[in-house]
């Protein structure tokens, strides 16, 4: 592993134009991860583009750099592009797989199951977020870490391991996260931030997905769904959907989470969410998607009754 972050951090030197970018509908790692690697390579003088597929979630639009992401590619060459945190290469979005001005890829990932596309693939199933291996390359520059890289990297780490209540909570997340607070970063201004400033239009729209609550016969699966006629009742859009899952996977007995999200009429993304006896990554897998041991996700066609039959019927075999 410190081979590989030797090998990152000799092409960082010796490149001079970057891209990064991160999956489709980004999290907190996927946002934080990449806004402290910009900011790292910007302070080292280096020219970077940042490019999501999908905005920035308001949730976390009050981090350093999070009013210069793109969603589109500036038309000039990338010597590198640094993927961050897909699992999936797709996951980036089709204008990264085709845009024709990259040198090279470097994908950096904790996913369990991970494509290795890269010229180099930094992927560590054991870190606790993609922003911790960005602390380490940072850390093995022996470059110091800013405030701004210090928000961003606490971020990444914080929101990936439910604000330290997952079991990715390791002793490394936790010296990172002292190590931010040690570099200026405010607990509560975060905390406070991430959870308690969330838009009226959040709770609008959970109001009308905690109804769609569903069960399997045996109460180890729970479900809730958000349509797009929901979106349109409250006027929100998929951003405002994070945290959703927890709600199912916080009642007692259930053990695995699905949240069903409507993409377009007849088209679905379905996020899993585990206590930890079960892996859903694997789960998960059997529909062509990829994740974590208690995070994951896929996308399935079909009515909502018909995906919703399906994966339950499959979940009731298996666990």
């Amino acid at each position: 592993m410190s081979n590989t972050i030797q090998k990152i951090n000799e092409i960082i030197a010796k490149s001079s134009s970057f891209l990064i970018t991160t999956h489709e509908s980004p999290d907190g790692d996927a946002v934080g991860s990449s806004l402290a690697l910009a900011s790292y390579l910007r302070s080292i003088g280096k020219d970077v583009t940042i490019h999501f597929c999908d905005p920035v979630p308001e949730l976390y639009t009050f981090l350093p750099l999070a009013d210069t992401v793109l969603q589109t590619i500036p038309d000039k060459t990338y010597d590198i592009c640094f993927v961050l945190d897909v699992g999936e290469f797709r996951r980036a979005g089709k204008a990264v797989a085709s845009c024709q001005s990259i040198t090279a890829f470097i994908n950096i990932d904790h996913h369990l199951s991970c494509d290795e596309f890269g010229i180099i693939n930094l992927i560590d199933s054991t870190a606790s977020a993609t922003g911790a291996l960005i602390h380490r390359i940072i850390k093995s520059a022996n470059h110091p870490i800013s405030f701004d890289i210090a928000q961003c990297i606490y971020t990444a780490v914080i929101t990936d391991t439910g604000s330290f209540r997952y079991s990715n909570s390791n002793p490394e997340a936790f010296a990172i996260a002292g190590e931010m607070i040690a570099c200026g970063v405010n607990a509560w201004d975060i905390a406070e931030k991430l959870y308690e400033s969330q838009p009226r239009q959040r709770l609008e729209l959970l109001a009308q997905v905690l109804p769609t609550l569903t069960f399997t016969p045996k109460g180890d699966v729970a479900s809730v769904t958000v349509t797009l006629d929901m979106y349109e009742k409250t006027g929100t859009g998929p951003e405002l959907t994070d945290g959703f899952i927890n709600y199912p996977r916080s009642i007692r007995g259930v053990e695995v989470a699905l949240l069903f999200r409507e993409l377009k009429p007849g088209s679905w993304k379905i996020g899993f969410r585990s206590k930890g006896k079960v892996d859903v990554a694997s789960l998960s897998a059997a529909f062509g998607g990829g994740g974590h041991h208690n995070a994951a996700g896929c996308n399935m066609d079909g009515t909502f009754d018909e995906v919703r039959a399906r994966l339950f019927s499959h979940l009731e075999k298996v666990l």
